[in-house]
């Protein structure tokens, strides 16, 4: 009985023991074998994928994810009170103490804003609490930077050794700053996070690509990431926006807005046969009196037209044979009641414009003669006028590929309350909201033989340089109007530019035809006359008049006289159109050259049976025998007056050859077949090379090619 108690209580306590062990490696040691636990084995760990870029229409990068770092150190990394971790616990002690100095300057080279004795201080203090998440510098750093203080004494080290480690964000970067920056779109600080409006949350699930899933695992001694499941990195955007037209918007509509000390001012240009939005520009006035993009108004601002409108409400009388351009309106002295509410135009004061044909009468922007037409014409029947404005497609909704747009506000009597004045002031642009890209919309379909066309910001989607999914043009409504009405109004926006008000948007280079807009805004149910007036004056037309290319749209909200959309936007859009004009002159080739001249470009050396399939393809004449088999032939062109000489040259096999004449790309391939390293210095063609051709080839020699034009 007693062996028997001895047994039992041997295993009792050694039961006690291991719940004991247990508890302790439970609660006491648990952040210990945590730490240890991750760095043999960490399962279904998510790796997030590289953000897609966005690009503009003329390749230039607008939009893309770099890494940025938070830095910290871990002054107990490791610890644990054996015997052994104490001994490394103190050389890393000692090695910290002795490296301090070291650390401290190359945190200061590296960071100039905190001198040596700051961070000394600091890292001292940080030592002290034995801090295990101890923020090394404030703020977030470059890529750049990380990779220099990865460099320095201690935080070389890996973080179970040295304890220094990082937090990796994805931070979303505009190269070219305020460019387009409502339209593009933001995301959230840490990109994993997602998109918050524009470009970038309307495409985010094809910018932000799929997670990946890893695990880390000892394997050989080693840690490694093992890949379950590899992230898929999103796709590249190709925009419509044209970089150099967006900065020859922004800085033209800017340096109006700080001249007029104006609140808001958009302007939108636009490919006419595309839809394509070349440039977009947003800027509102900032408290300091600065100009930022703040929210987009082109898409969003609900307002009232003006006289921009007028034009939709001509054509509605042509198109219903109401009028001809030719026919001839009493507009008296200026001043008409209209159902005992008085209409004027701008010059009332001055005694009215009298007499004017239907075309004259958009020429000076005349509201008593556009408001006489449509009030004769449609009093009796309201909604038949209203119908007409929808089959111009004013109305529509545009779905646009970003979000926040607003919807055309133009009701009729089946849908609200019908005044007797309401027909007359809304055929001027009032009493109707309609947000700035619509009315551009509109005007572009005149300009593209009345076609209406979606407006287009993303054209594609790419990965890796192949094009995964298209955009292409939306047509809205195929036909707003007759060829005859469209003809008809053609002609009278471009005598609006050439002979109205409307001059100071024109151009001696080409012809521009639009409309000018003046309009007071509405303060809401305060109405218009609360306090000081402030004013939209806009300017939307197209050129060239006879092939148009590009519709653009200035709006300009200003407080107080005086107000002139021909003044004010017109002279902003004649300044924009004369740039992308000249921006985008393209003459041909044959303006340059009589007709006896025989063009030899000058022609590269290199590998022959390209140059001359190059040649061919062009049609341009070449001379020469050139094998066409398929081994290569390296050799030199010369031009002559009618064709390019091919001259073609061996290549020996352990000798360095000559490839002096030859590009970038022709040279470093065949000099590196030869096992060479080769350095490239300057653009152009191969003028010299350090060594020269002949000699024996040794196997990584270095040799320098000087490049020039």
């Amino acid at each position: 009985m007693t062996r028997y108690f001895i047994v039992i209580l041997l295993m009792a306590l050694i039961g006690v023991f291991i719940v004991v062990k247990a508890g302790i490696t439970m609660f006491a040691e648990r952040q210990y074998w945590q730490e240890v636990a991750d760095r043999f084995v960490k399962e279904n760990v998510t790796v997030k994928p590289n953000r897609g870029n966005i690009i503009s229409s003329d390749g230039k990068l607008m939009a893309s994810s770099l890494p940025e770092y938070r830095i910290y150190m871990d002054f107990m990394s490791g610890e644990k009170d054996d015997k052994r971790r104490i001994k490394d616990q103190a050389r890393r002690d000692s090695l910290f103490k002795a490296s301090l100095d070291s650390i401290c300057i190359g945190l200061n080279k590296i960071f100039p804003d905190r001198s040596v004795g700051q961070f000394k201080a600091h890292l001292k203090k940080g030592r002290q609490t034995k801090s295990r998440n101890y923020l090394i510098y404030p703020k977030r750093i470059s890529y750049i930077q990380y990779k220099e203080v990865k460099r320095l004494p201690v935080f070389s080290l890996n973080r179970y050794k040295g304890g220094f480690k990082e937090l990796a964000y994805n931070q979303r970067k505009k190269p070219f700053g305020s460019l387009a920056t409502r339209t593009l779109g933001d995301v959230y600080a840490d990109t994993a996070k997602g998109a918050r409006n524009g470009i970038e949350l309307a495409f985010d699930t094809i910018l932000k690509g799929r997670d990946g899933v890893t695990h880390r695992q000892k394997v050989m001694n080693k840690y490694l990431n093992i890949v379950d499941i590899p992230p898929v990195d999103g796709c590249d955007l190709i925009t419509s926006i044209d970089v150099g037209m967006q900065d020859i918007c922004e800085k033209a509509l800017v340096d109006k807005l700080k001249e007029l000390n104006a609140t808001v001012g958009v302007v939108v240009l636009m490919e006419v046969a595309t839809g394509d939005v070349k440039a977009i520009v947003n800027m509102t006035q900032g408290k300091d009196g600065e100009y930022y993009e703040v929210r987009n108004n082109a898409i969003s601002d609900m307002m009232e037209p003006g006289s921009t409108f007028k034009t939709a409400s001509i054509m509605v009388a042509l198109e219903d044979g109401k009028i001809t351009p030719n026919d001839v309106i009493d507009t008296g002295n200026g001043v008409k009641m209209m159902h005992g509410r008085p209409m004027k135009d701008h010059n009332w004061h001055r005694g009215g414009y009298g007499n004017l044909t239907v075309t004259e009468i958009l020429e000076v922007s005349s509201n008593v003669g556009v408001s006489s037409i449509i009030d004769k014409y449609y009093s009796g029947n309201p909604q038949k006028f209203v119908d007409g404005l929808k089959r111009l497609s004013i109305d529509q909704a545009l779905k646009l590929q970003i979000a926040g747009e607003g919807k055309p506000n133009i009701r009729g009597p089946k849908e609200r309350y019908f005044a007797k004045t309401t027909l007359p002031w809304m055929s001027i642009g009032y009493e109707t909201q309609v947000p700035p890209i619509n009315l551009l919309t509109f005007y572009n379909a005149i300009a593209n033989n009345g076609i209406s066309i979606r407006p287009r910001f993303v054209k594609a989607a790419v990965k890796d340089g192949e094009i995964i999914k298209e955009f292409p043009t939306e047509v809205i409504n195929p036909k707003i109007c007759s060829d005859k009405t469209l003809a008809q109004m053609r002609e009278i926006l471009r005598k609006v530019v050439g002979e109205g008000l409307a001059k100071p948007a024109g151009s001696k280079q080409f012809h521009v035809s639009g409309k000018t807009g003046t309009a007071q805004v509405s303060q809401g149910a305060a109405g218009y006359k609360t306090g000081r007036t402030n004013y939209l004056v806009s300017f939307c037309g197209y050129f060239p008049s006879e092939a148009p290319k590009y519709s653009m749209i200035v709006s300009i909200q200003k407080p107080g006289l005086p107000a002139s959309g021909g003044l004010m936007a017109g002279s902003v859009f004649s300044k924009i159109a004369e740039r992308v004009y000249a921006k985008d002159l393209r003459l041909p080739l044959t303006n340059a050259i009589d007709t006896n001249t025989v063009v030899i470009p000058d022609v590269k050396a290199g590998e022959m049976r390209l140059t001359k399939h190059v040649l061919d393809e062009l049609k341009i004449k070449s001379q020469g025998e050139i094998s066409s088999s398929g081994k290569e032939v390296w050799g030199n062109t010369h031009p002559a007056p009618q064709a390019v000489i091919l001259e073609s040259r061996g290549i020996m096999q352990n000798f360095v050859p000559s490839v002096v004449g030859m590009g970038a790309k022709d040279a470093v391939y065949l000099l590196e077949s030869k096992g060479l390293k080769v350095r490239l210095e300057g653009v152009g063609k191969v003028k010299s090379q350090s060594i020269a051709n002949g000699t024996v080839v040794k196997k990584g020699q270095p040799i320098t090619l000087i490049m020039a034009n």
